[in-house]
């Protein structure tokens, strides 16, 4: 079994010297992990039209990198994403099944996505909408601290002056 989450932050692009940043970006985190402990490669998904070398300079090369113009997950990198989990979950499953437990997002819930899981023997678990937050471990567990630390993180920055995290200062 796996529970896939995604997390968005937001990455400030105002080079002005204000407390609250008027400019971000939004940055889509997907992760999952297995109920063996197996934690598969992240899926990050930047406001962008295309890839950047430099974004790959550091990047763990399981990871994976897609865009869309809103940095938010779409149908083709949801799939993009199931391809990834099915690759990196054959390995670390005991049985035939692997069960996928997700929440409501609609990049999750298309006839090419379902197709695959049917084809790759991987059953599909959605919670009700809205209700990540309370059912899913990933939100409370993982997500929850990542976004409070990235949040102390800006701060830290904001107080030294520094205002203007682009995508490379992301990633790194």
């Amino acid at each position: 079994m796996t529970g896939v989450q995604t997390c968005a932050l937001p990455i400030l692009t105002s080079r002005a010297k204000v407390i609250q940043p008027g400019n971000r970006t939004w940055v889509t985190v997907i992760e999952a992990i297995g109920s063996n402990g197996f934690l598969l490669p992240p899926m990050i998904i930047l406001a962008a039209k295309q890839h950047q070398a430099s974004w790959y300079q550091d990047l763990h090369p399981d990871w994976t990198i897609g865009v869309s113009e809103t940095g938010w997950t779409n149908d083709q990198l949801g799939k993009k994403w199931l391809e990834a989990f099915n690759k990196h979950t054959k390995t670390h499953t005991a049985g035939v099944y692997r069960l996928l437990v997700l929440d409501g997002h609609g990049s999750h819930a298309t006839a090419e996505f379902d197709h695959f899981c049917s084809e790759n023997k991987i059953i599909c678990l959605y919670l009700p909408p809205h209700s990540s937050h309370l059912l899913q471990p990933l939100d409370v567990a993982c997500f929850g601290p990542l976004k409070h630390a990235y949040g102390q993180q800006i701060q830290n920055f904001m107080k030294l002056g520094i205002n203007h995290i682009d995508k490379d200062d992301f990633l790194e």
